[in-house]
């Protein structure tokens, strides 16, 4: 299983869509809240040099916003 990361914020729908989807597709996630840990937001922006949420690390690749095709791909999921 591949290490996977989320910066997010309890208010995110796309963050709460992303999380949903590794749930439905049993991917373990470590969840970190940017709005509420302000050194997890300041590591946030330092990877992907942005605010927006969500912000997710898969391995090393880093995603911005929730793109279902890319991480399915990089998670070796069907679409």
């Amino acid at each position: 299983m591949k290490n996977v990361t989320i910066y997010s914020t309890p208010t995110c729908v796309y963050c709460n869509l992303a999380k949903d989807f590794f749930k439905e597709n049993n991917v373990s996630f470590t969840e970190h809240n940017v709005g509420a840990d302000a050194e997890k937001r300041s590591e946030m922006i330092e990877k992907s040099g942005q605010m927006g949420v969500p912000v997710i690390m898969i391995e090393n690749d880093l995603i911005v916003g929730f793109d279902k095709e890319k991480i399915s791909e990089l998670l070796g999921l069907a679409a």
